[in-house]
């Protein structure tokens, strides 16, 4: 797809850097600011907490304090780590209780899109996959690649997540933008899998080794940061306002390795 570079100019920024971020909102004046960086490695943010806040958190002040000198409407991405997992398929409202830091400031910075002055949407969503742009993999196309290298995976069969397909969450976002949808969303497939079921569904999918699946729980690892065990969304709210409609897991599998 050919993109107009006059409409659409890509500038390359530091958006933990308040001073850069101001000028660019100043020169460029835009209506319209998507959020959707951040450090999201829950490990990496648990050892690495001062580089995590201010990445996730000051970050996300630093546009939206540039956004309201121009009354954009801001549009932030989050996640279902924001939740403890005990119950799983979460609405908007449920109640919060992060079990890991990467959690605790996405959270964090919920509450300051919140109280932003202007209008403002969060979309949470689950466990993105899709296929890999700019090189960026995810759980199916990382475990594709270490069967194809005949590596054993050990992955998780204790944690319940519903998947979302990379083009239903764009998707969405682009209605929310047509529509200038506020509040929160929560954007995510409808099934409900876990991490072990989406790994031998890429294995049979592609005729791989599906013996070199290893399934495992929390307890098995000795990790930096922990896992909600259950997450998942009710999305009928984004059905309801959004006529959000996304692809079954089958699809979306097929879609990620189509040539």
């Amino acid at each position: 797809m050919h993109c107009d570079e006059k409409k659409f100019p890509y500038i390359s920024c530091d958006f933990t850097d308040e001073e850069e971020i101001l000028k660019i909102v100043e020169e460029h004046q835009p209506d319209l600011i998507i959020h959707a960086g951040a450090m999201s490695k829950p490990d990496e943010c648990e050892l690495r907490k001062e580089k995590a806040y201010n990445t996730n958190v000051k970050a996300t002040q630093y546009l939206l304090t540039a956004a309201a000198k121009t009354k954009s409407f801001f549009l932030f991405v989050s996640t279902d780590f924001i939740f403890d997992g005990v119950h799983g398929m979460y609405i908007e409202d449920s109640t919060t209780g992060p079990v890991n830091y990467y959690g605790q400031t996405k959270l964090e910075a919920e509450a300051f899109v919140k109280a932003y002055l202007f209008n403002w949407c969060i979309v949470r969503t689950v466990l993105v996959y899709g296929h890999p742009r700019g090189g960026r993999e995810n759980i199916l196309t990382t475990v594709a690649a270490k069967i194809k290298n005949g590596e054993e995976v050990k992955i998780f069969n204790d944690q319940l997540r519903t998947p979302t397909y990379v083009e239903d969450l764009a998707g969405a976002i682009k209605t929310i933008i047509d529509k200038r949808a506020t509040g929160i969303f929560h954007i995510s497939g409808e099934d409900v899998l876990t991490p072990y079921e989406m790994a031998v569904a890429v294995a049979k999918h592609l005729n791989l080794n599906e013996k070199l699946i290893k399934k495992v729980i929390e307890k098995d690892f000795d990790q930096p940061a922990r896992r909600p065990l259950k997450t998942g969304f009710d999305i009928s709210k984004a059905k309801s306002l959004l006529s959000y409609n996304p692809i079954s897991f089958q699809e979306g599998l097929r879609k990620t390795f189509k040539d």
